[in-house]
C-alpha cells in the first residue's frame, strides 16, 4: 500500500507529465482514495471500465484517455455519469496521454517497435512541437508482409498495409493511435515504413501521392502497449496489485 500522493509525485516525474502540454489533462484528474494498494490500468475512462475497475477492488485508475480534454465546462451527460461513478466509488483517475506516447521506456511508441525486435535509434513523429515517437531499423531489409504478421500476431489485431512506396522495409517509424500526421516526415525522412493505428481518407491520398507505405494496427490495440509496459514499473517500485482491464473497440 503507498499513500496516492507520493504514487502521483513518483508518476508525474517518471512520465515527465510537465514536458507535455497537452489537450488532455496529464496527471491526477479525479482524486479519490488518500491510499492506494490495487491498480486497475486501462486505455479508455468509460463507465464500463470504470465499472470493471471499482468491481475489481481497485483504488485507481491509469489510463492512456480521461475524461478531461481541453477544460471541463459543464458537467452534464457522459461527463457526469463517469465523474459520479468515479466519485461515488472512490477512485482516483490518472491519465497519461502525449507523456505515455513518448516515453523513451514503456511508451506505446518505443513498445511497438520492440514487438518487432527493434530498439529505438531517434525520436520521430513531430506532433506540435513535440516529438512523440520513435524510428529504428533492421539489419536487413524485411518484407511488408512479415512484418504485418508479427504485428497482428502480438497485438492479436487485424492488421492494414498500405503499399504505397517500399515493400522491402529497413527503416521503420512507429506513432501510435492516430499517427498519420507524421505521413510526410517519415516520407522526408527516408523511413520505409510508418507503423500507426488510425488511418483515414484523406491520410490514404496524403500516402499514395508521396508515396509512402502504411500500417495500421488500429488506435486502441497500439495504444494497450504503454499502460501494459508501466504495469510491472508500479509492482516493483511500491509492491502494488496491478491489473488490465481489456474493452476493445475494435477501431
Amino acid at each position: 500500500m503507498v499513500k496516492r500522493d507520493e504514487l502521483v509525485s513518483f508518476l508525474d516525474e517518471y512520465l515527465n507529465i510537465s514536458a507535455y502540454p497537452d489537450k488532455s489533462s496529464n496527471g491526477l484528474q479525479v482524486e479519490g482514495k488518500e491510499e492506494v494498494e490495487r491498480v486497475a490500468f486501462t486505455v479508455d475512462t468509460t463507465l464500463r471500465t470504470i465499472e470493471r475497475a471499482a468491481k475489481a477492488g481497485a483504488d485507481m485508475m491509469i489510463v492512456h484517455h480521461g475524461m478531461i480534454w481541453g477544460g471541463l465546462e459543464y458537467v452534464t451527460g457522459v461527463h457526469y455519469k463517469r465523474l459520479k461513478a468515479l466519485i461515488e466509488k472512490g477512485l482516483n483517475l490518472y491519465v497519461a496521454h502525449l507523456p505515455l506516447d513518448a516515453h523513451p521506456e514503456v511508451g506505446n511508441n518505443v513498445e511497438l517497435l520492440k514487438l518487432l525486435g527493434l530498439e529505438p535509434k531517434g525520436p520521430f513523429g513531430e506532433y506540435k512541437g513535440l516529438t512523440i515517437g520513435f524510428w529504428s531499423e533492421f539489419r536487413e531489409p524485411q518484407p511488408i508482409e512479415k512484418i504485418a504478421q508479427i504485428i497482428a500476431e502480438k497485438l492479436d489485431t487485424t492488421v492494414r498495409t498500405y503499399e504505397f512506396g517500399k515493400r522491402e522495409i529497413k527503416m521503420v517509424g512507429a506513432v501510435s493511435g492516430a499517427g498519420a500526421f507524421a505521413l510526410e516526415e517519415a516520407w522526408r525522412r527516408g523511413i520505409d515504413l510508418l507503423i500507426t493505428g488510425e488511418f483515414g481518407h484523406a491520410d490514404y491520398l496524403t500516402a499514395i501521392d508521396l508515396p509512402q507505405s502504411v500500417l495500421v494496427a488500429g488506435h486502441y490495440k497500439t495504444e494497450t502497449l504503454g499502460v501494459k509496459a508501466l504495469m510491472p514499473v508500479l509492482k516493483e517500485k511500491f509492491g502494488l496489485d496491478v491489473f488490465f482491464i481489456d474493452e476493445p473497440t475494435g477501431l
